[in-house]
């Protein structure tokens, strides 16, 4: 399969061709990094964050709109479908590389992760891209400027011209956009945790509903987790079955039935303190190839109501 930063550089040419219609802003700064603000100055919208989705998974997802309900009010939803789980939820899209460079700071997923390829997804599924471009899609209050297209460029292996960084910031509609649109990776993620061969997993599409932007990225950090954790669903074809496929979803920790904010309070807002296992989608069908499916976990609408404020 080709380099998944190649594949993602693609989509990126296509948002510099579209920028205008994206209504995204294109930096190229002085060392040669180009930086695409898709929702930090920039006002972003539904198609740049469905872009951005489709950057993050490295062109190996399919990700489209759609409309739901919640609580009986029609909601803006994302749902993604890859056949290639492992390399585009947990190699690719992942949020797994905490980005710290001076004063920077901010979360990088994508697949210039798998240029460094230190976490252990990659162990796992036995991956590590090769390519002379790097693409780290970025969830910052700030755009990030040469230190940090610089520190990239030494951790990724490759020229700091070929470094671009697709920024948003949480508090924008790209940002709602693209976190409903990781239901399949939380789900992905946390069955590798338990013990799963990610490798096993054959499909995943996933859905999630489109929170409303809130005043802070703080308290949309707490809306797109609600949305993932109380409205995410996700149909998974495996090929092995498991017995633990019970503790995927959220309804399998103790939070479940707190909002984010909540939570978050009680962890003085440091993302990093929360146990990895409180990130997971609501719903979860496991489709064991031959063998039998099993329904898992619920969706609490009324939450989402509250959270959402409707």
């Amino acid at each position: 399969m080709e380099s998944l930063n190649r594949m993602a550089v693609e989509l990126v040419d296509e948002a510099i061709d579209f920028a205008d219609e994206l209504a995204i802003e294109v930096h190229e700064l002085d060392n040669g990094a180009v930086v695409l603000d898709f929702g930090v100055e920039a006002v972003g919208g539904i198609e740049a964050g469905l872009l951005l989705t489709e950057i993050q998974t490295g062109g190996l997802s399919t990700v489209q709109i759609g409309m739901d309900e919640i609580e009986g009010v029609p909601f803006t939803h994302v749902e993604t479908s890859t056949d290639h789980p492992a390399l585009a939820l947990l190699c690719a899209q992942k949020a797994g590389w905490e980005l710290s460079a001076g004063d920077f700071e901010g979360l990088g997923s994508g697949p210039a992760r798998a240029l460094v390829a230190e976490e252990d997804e990659y162990a796992r599924v036995g991956y590590r891209d090769a390519s002379e471009f790097a693409v780290l899609a970025i969830e910052s209050e700030e755009l990030p400027g040469e230190a940090v297209a610089e520190h990239i460029a030494d951790r990724c292996g490759v020229p700091v011209s070929s470094v671009f960084l697709p920024t948003f910031s949480t508090a924008s509609v790209t940002g709602s956009v693209a976190l409903a649109g990781r239901a399949g990776e939380l789900a992905a993620f946390r069955l590798s945790e338990l013990g799963y061969d990610p490798v096993e997993l054959l499909t995943v599409t996933a859905s999630a509903p489109v929170a409303p932007v809130a005043e802070s990225d703080e308290m949309a950090m707490a809306r797109t987790n609600d949305a993932l954790a109380y409205g995410g669903q996700v149909h998974m074809s495996v090929d092995e079955g498991f017995d633990r496929f019970d503790e995927v979803p959220s309804t399998a920790r103790e939070e479940f039935g707190r909002p984010f904010v909540d939570i978050f309070e009680d962890h003085e807002w440091d993302f990093y303190d929360l146990p990895v296992e409180m990130f997971a989608p609501a719903q979860v069908t496991v489709d064991v190839v031959g063998e039998g499916v099993e329904a898992l976990g619920r969706t609490d609408e009324a939450l989402l109501a509250e959270s959402f404020g409707l």
